[in-house]
């Protein structure tokens, strides 16, 4: 989504724009969405073995003035074949040592592996992060902050605003919203929800998403005698997402890492305040206190105790309420748009000599 916005506002600006990527069942080699001409090749899984040729036969066969990278955790290593092409490298964020939480070892040694090649291979390269945390994660790992550009990530405020919202659930509604992975850490939300529960009996919780993990989950959730109280809702419509997220009361977000949480932000448009980890990505986008609370990753008694807090007294929730919809009427794609193009066009006219 954040990739898109960028590629198709540079298509309304003038641009010519290329996508490669992966392919997926059913999807045609080519296409163009929103004036965006795409080149779908391989599958996710091979994809940095795959996309590379492509991208050196484009940059062979046409001019390009700009060649973007986005580095969703495991790099294409772009500046062994860019050529004299001008560059710019998104990142979301990287895994790190997470990916451990994730993956088996051998994988999880791969891409931590290719992630700690970027720092000597993209030195001189320029950055657009969309958060402060994946800019510390960056120069930690010793590239020029000075060639780092954090660019914030945008919201559809009309497909999160209702003109006539439902009203909050008539008792207490706790939701969890990610993909479904081991290391999104979403146990650690049914954990917590153990002794919100044993405070509040009508409480309810309910899992939003799909993923590998949900079967180990469900299995957390049956092991704790939660089966009654706790519910899968996996994929939803656009209509009922937004309809439950102005429905809850409190979303819990475990994750131990995030890029930038661009779903507290879509939560807090719906007036619902988050309890996240104190990590990277989530410690930018919550601010802690005002619109929900930042608690100790993996501290399920710390996520119970400040959900309760906002479930026991509704001045507090309306407060935070009121807050998180003024935090994220602060953010807009038109905004992130201009900004990664005015970017784009600045590391485009330093185009490298012959």
């Amino acid at each position: 989504m954040h990739l898109h916005h960028i590629l198709k506002g540079a298509v309304a600006a003038g641009w010519e724009v290329d996508l490669v990527c992966a392919g997926y069942q059913g999807a045609p080699r080519h296409d163009v969405i929103d004036g965006v001409n795409i080149h779908r090749h391989g599958h996710w899984t091979v994809a940095n073995f795959v996309l590379p040729r492509v991208v050196k036969r484009l940059l062979k066969n046409g001019h390009y003035d700009l060649l973007v990278e986005d580095i969703n955790k495991i790099p294409f290593f772009t500046p062994l074949y860019r050529g004299n092409t001008p560059l710019v490298a998104i990142v979301p964020h990287l895994f790190g040592t997470t990916v451990y939480r994730e993956a088996n070892p051998v994988t999880a040694s791969y891409v931590y592996g290719a992630e700690r090649l970027i720092a000597p291979l993209y030195r001189d390269v320029d950055f657009e992060v969309i958060s402060p945390s994946t800019r510390d994660d960056l120069m930690g790992r010793g590239l020029d902050g000075n060639r780092i550009r954090t660019i914030y990530c945008g919201l559809e405020h009309e497909r999160f605003t209702l003109e006539n919202p439902p009203l909050r659930s008539e008792t207490p509604l706790i939701v969890s919203w990610s993909r479904l992975r081991r290391y999104k850490s979403v146990d650690v939300a049914i954990r917590a929800f153990t002794h919100i529960v044993g405070e509040i009996p009508d409480a309810r919780l309910l899992i939003m998403g799909r993923g590998p993990d949900e079967k180990r989950l469900r299995g957390i959730v049956h092991k704790l005698g939660l089966d009654e109280t706790v519910s899968f809702g996996g994929f939803m419509s656009w209509d009922d997402l937004v309809a439950t997220l102005h429905r809850a009361h409190v979303f819990l977000n475990p994750s131990p890492k995030e890029g930038w949480g661009l779903t507290v932000i879509e939560a807090n448009q719906c007036g619902l305040p988050v309890v996240a980890s104190a990590r990277p990505g989530l410690q930018d986008s919550v601010r802690d206190g005002k619109t929900g609370f930042l608690v100790p990753y993996g501290d399920d008694r710390a996520f119970a105790d400040k959900a309760l807090q906002l479930l026991r007294d509704p001045e507090l929730f309306a407060r935070q309420s009121a807050a998180a919809r003024q935090w994220a009427a602060s953010f807009s794609w038109q905004r992130c748009v201009a900004e990664s193009l005015a970017l784009f066009a600045e590391v485009a006219g330093r185009r490298r000599p012959d």
